[in-house]
């Protein structure tokens, strides 16, 4: 497979690193300082694209990748807002889109967790929910996007919250708090915790690095070759 990198900050070169170790070939890699080689003719030579940078450049960086032809793998946050734009164009361009929030398997697990466990508390009222995420602080986003996924989950599943917000909220109050902090050095940890006057339930995820991060990114990579249409990490990975 040859790939495309949109974005050579941390998590590109993570990618890089895995993509080689799979005998991938990765034929271009752009960046801010060499963004005029981000051309149809240049793009031509991958096979997908993966692009991790933020949210002031993603929509962009996602329309031309699927303007050239090329499937892509987002993984930038803070975007989302324009979802309905960039998957519109991916439908009228009959493209293939693959976008997470993260692309780790076991946060991806994760979600499936916080899902079930949000659909057994909407029975039990006197759990209250919040949720926590910690990320370094080169982090450019707040919430982060998972924990932005963690808290529509637990907003589908939990009919007494009816929003997120990233404000400090009174106990039981309607609106599902997100608390983030940015600490060095620390590649993300997400907390789920339902706590009542009696006892608290609570999950959490934590990475190590960002090896699964950019594993997942490349096993998706692989999954989008040959398919057309949009794609989560729940297609990839094949769950239920």
């Amino acid at each position: 497979m040859k790939i495309a990198l949109i974005g050579y900050g941390k998590m590109g070169k993570a990618i890089e690193a895995i993509a080689l170790e799979q005998r991938h070939e990765v034929v271009l890699k752009i960046d801010v300082d060499n963004a005029a080689d981000f051309t149809a003719e240049k793009m031509a030579l991958a096979d997908v694209a993966i692009e991790f940078t933020g949210p002031h450049s993603a929509v962009e960086n996602i329309l031309k990748c699927l303007s050239f032809g090329i499937p892509v793998i987002s993984g930038s946050t803070g975007w989302l807002d324009q979802w309905e734009k960039v998957a519109n164009y991916c439908t009228e361009h009959n493209g293939t889109l693959i976008y997470s929030s993260n692309y780790s398997i076991g946060v991806n697990l994760f979600f499936e967790v916080n899902k079930y466990l949000a659909r057994l508390m909407e029975q039990y009222p006197s759990y209250d929910v919040l949720l926590k995420e910690i990320h370094h602080t080169q982090k450019k986003d707040a919430p982060s996007g998972t924990a932005i996924s963690l808290a529509e989950q637990v907003l589908q599943g939990l009919s007494r919250k009816t929003n997120w917000t990233n404000d400090a909220v009174t106990p039981n109050s309607n609106l599902l708090a997100i608390e983030s902090e940015r600490i060095d050095p620390a590649p993300g940890t997400h907390h789920v915790k339902y706590t009542s006057a009696i006892d608290d339930i609570e999950i959490i995820h934590t990475a190590h690095n960002r090896t699964g991060f950019a594993g997942g990114a490349v096993t998706a990579a692989e999954f989008a070759i040959g398919k057309k249409g949009i794609y989560t990490m729940k297609e990839v990975l094949g769950l239920p």
